[in-house]
This record gives C-alpha cells, structure tokens and sequence, in this order.
C-alpha cells in the first residue's frame, strides 16, 4: 500500500490476481516483501538500481518466471527491467513455461563457468 493515499500497489495488485497457492511457495520468499513496494516500481535507469535487491534473492526465477507467464508491463520483476522482459518475450514468444526456460537458461550459465 501507498501511504499518501492508501491505494493498492501494482505489486499488491498483481500478486492479488496470481492463483494463491501458486504464488504463495515463492512470495513468502522474497527478499523484496518486506520493503517498499513502490521502490521496485520506478522509471529509467532507475530501474537498474532497483533491480540489485533481486540479486541474491532465492526466488528471483519464479518472481522473473511469474512476470513473463503473465505479462506484466510494469516495475522490477526477478531482477528484469520492464525493457529486458519485453526483449524477453519478443525474442522468444515460443516458450510455453517461463521458469522452464529460466531454469535452462541458468543451468547453462552454471555449466559454462
């Protein structure tokens, strides 16, 4: 919530539409649920600064992998800007299960260091 008017946050907001139970095995997690909401809900480059919260969190894939299933067009979602997740889901609109792709993707990162 905000504290001038007391409105939901886009935060707030979506993880509200999100299953309950599908959301609730990764949101208890997440580093950013006890700050600031409207923190991860900047423009620009302020972005990237925001986004250094998601770094060591234990569930920035399911947060990034919840955002894309979803197409959420606003805020900082598993350490992605809203600009890399569009380059995301244009460069790769055949994928069906976002943390499938995820996971993969981190797998080969892993393997190739």
């Amino acid at each position: 919530m905000t504290a001038q008017s007391g409105a939901e946050s886009p935060l707030h907001n979506h993880l509200r539409s999100v299953k309950h139970e599908d959301r609730a095995d990764w949101v208890s997690q997440a580093l950013c649920r006890t700050g600031d909401p409207d923190g991860l809900f900047v423009r620009g480059a302020a972005q990237r600064k925001a986004a250094t919260i998601c770094r060591h969190c234990p569930v920035i894939l399911e947060c990034g992998a919840d955002a894309l299933d979803n197409r959420v067009e606003w805020g900082v979602w598993g350490g992605m800007t809203e600009r890399q997740r569009r380059a995301l889901l244009r460069q790769h609109s055949e994928v069906v299960s976002w943390v499938d792709f995820l996971a993969a993707t981190q797998r080969q990162r892993r393997t190739a260091n």
